[in-house]
């Protein structure tokens, strides 16, 4: 029969669980509160985390790296029917995020593109600016 001790070795403080991750306390607790890690048992005032919060927090490590905001880190997490796997839930993500991805790369090259006009452009007034194009 499992006894309070065994919970306590079976657990870790949120200190324990910080220096496993290298993710803040107050990260931790921050993610709690948004929902991205459940709360844990309390035994004695003190939060007692399940080892599975490491592999949570790894995910949400991992997923922040790839560009994903926290609400999306938390449908990743939470947004899918409790029977999908996980590899079905980062396909469904990771298109939606390269998409996202690929707009942005085609946002920048624009934006490059017009600086590196601008600085050839060498105009005197505004008015004879071509990047404003004609009748400015």
């Amino acid at each position: 029969m499992a006894t309070a001790d065994d919970f306590l070795e079976e657990t870790l403080t949120i200190g324990q669980l910080a220096e496993r991750t290298g993710v803040p306390a107050s990260t931790i607790r921050y993610y709690e509160r948004r929902g991205l890690i459940p709360p844990p048992e309390r035994t004695g005032g003190w939060r007692r985390y399940e080892r599975s919060a490491v592999e949570s927090l790894a995910l949400i490590e991992v997923s922040k790296q790839a560009g994903f905001t926290l609400a999306e880190v938390k449908r990743l997490m939470s947004g899918f029917e409790p029977a999908t796997p996980p590899s079905a839930r980062w396909t469904t993500m990771a298109q939606d995020k390269l998409k996202e991805l690929d707009e942005l790369a085609r946002r920048l090259e624009g934006m490059r593109a017009l600086l590196r006009r601008g600085l050839e452009c060498g105009c005197l007034t505004v008015e004879d600016c071509k990047l404003l194009g004609p009748g400015v």
